[in-house]
């Protein structure tokens, strides 16, 4: 049962208010007779079937646009003086103005987003990570960026900080692996005549990428906490990672790349089904990144299949717009009652697990 104090726990993890505030509160609260009315199990059923639970909670109105268009272009031009010197503290003075006293959400985003560019070009100066073999340079590169994530998230609550420290620690792991496997095989360039391997061993990792955003759904099943938050960058991650991997692996003596239009022809069923499977998969746990993440791929896939023919440029091009606007619009519109249909099919133990439909 819900009651006051974890009420004002969640109010202070959200960053609505202070622990302190909190502390405060519950007796305030109390003693003047406030208590939690929990809603009969019918009601709280109706509210849940009209409401979207996907909704992002990082707009949370204009003036949060106008604050972080204020950000963004103050940043670019600190960026354009001195970005390793002058950047950094910018971010951190406002961060504690608007994220940590303020709460603005759209700005903390644009922060975070901020801090991870600043990151990528600090490790990228002090460390070499573009070679042909998966280095130490690499790893370091890498290490760099769930720490000071980490950091940040640690002190603003950001969610996408914390996803953002998730993936790269994922990344990590993921280079620390390879490197494992260079080393038994005595071969610093051992994934380069095994492109296959490279493949299977990332969609392990995007698998387990994937397993995380999920641990972080189910723990909040009404999407009504940062947890839901967390999963929502999380799955966006997770979808185009498990995408490439997939179509990679699927792609053997080809380099392991998507986009390379002379070849996509033989690889386009492969697309076009790793992004239905992805579009099923967001279907039933009731997240669309699953579904947007692959439809740029998508494109790419009719474009070739058009491009092999004999229509004119202007022709296929207007083809594929066509085809891939019709699938999101037939998804978009029909969400819910393709949803129904999906999690009617789904053992209850299954469906009783994930949002309703």
């Amino acid at each position: 049962m819900t009651d006051l104090r974890s009420i004002l726990d969640e109010a202070a993890r959200q960053g609505l208010i202070s622990p302190e505030a909190g502390g405060r509160l519950l007796p305030f609260l109390t003693e003047r007779g406030v208590a939690v009315i929990e809603p009969q199990p019918a009601q709280a059923a109706e509210e849940q079937a009209w409401s979207d639970t996907e909704t992002p909670c990082f707009v949370r109105g204009f003036h949060d646009v106008l604050i972080t268009i204020g950000v963004v272009v103050a940043l670019v031009g600190l960026w354009g003086l001195a970005p390793l010197y002058a950047v950094p503290p910018a971010i951190l003075v406002l961060s504690e103005i608007l994220v940590r006293r303020q709460r603005l959400a759209l700005p903390a985003v644009g922060l975070t987003i901020a801090l991870f560019c600043w990151t990528f070009l600090l490790m990228s100066r002090v460390f070499t990570p573009w070679t042909s073999e998966i280095g130490a340079g690499l790893t370091q590169f890498v290490a760099g960026f769930p720490i000071l994530l980490g950091v940040y998230y640690a002190r603003y609550r950001v969610p996408l900080s914390l996803a953002l420290a998730i993936m790269s620690a994922l990344a990590l792991a993921l280079t620390l692996l390879l490197r494992l496997v260079q080393w038994i095989s005595g071969n610093p360039e051992f994934f380069v005549d095994h492109v296959a391997l490279l493949a299977a061993i990332s969609l392990l990792c995007s698998l387990g990428l994937f397993a995380t955003a999920l641990y972080f759904d189910f723990g909040d099943r009404l999407r009504r906490t940062t947890r839901s938050d967390i999963a929502f960058w999380l799955h966006l991650g997770a979808a185009p990672a498990l995408l490439y991997s997939t179509v990679s692996l699927m792609s053997f003596g080809e380099g392991g790349r998507i986009f390379d239009l002379a070849n996509m022809s033989a690889r386009t069923p492969v697309v076009v089904a790793t992004v239905a499977v992805l579009m099923l998969i967001g279907l039933v746990i009731d997240r669309r990144a699953f579904v947007t993440s692959g439809l740029l791929s998508l494109g790419v896939a009719i474009f070739s299949v058009f491009r092999q023919g004999s229509a004119t440029v202007n022709t296929y091009i207007f083809t594929t717009l066509i085809v891939v606007g019709a699938i999101v619009l037939i998804i978009g519109t029909g969400w819910m009652p393709l949803r129904r249909l999906v999690l009617r099919a789904l053992p209850p133990a299954i469906a009783n697990r994930l949002p309703p439909g």
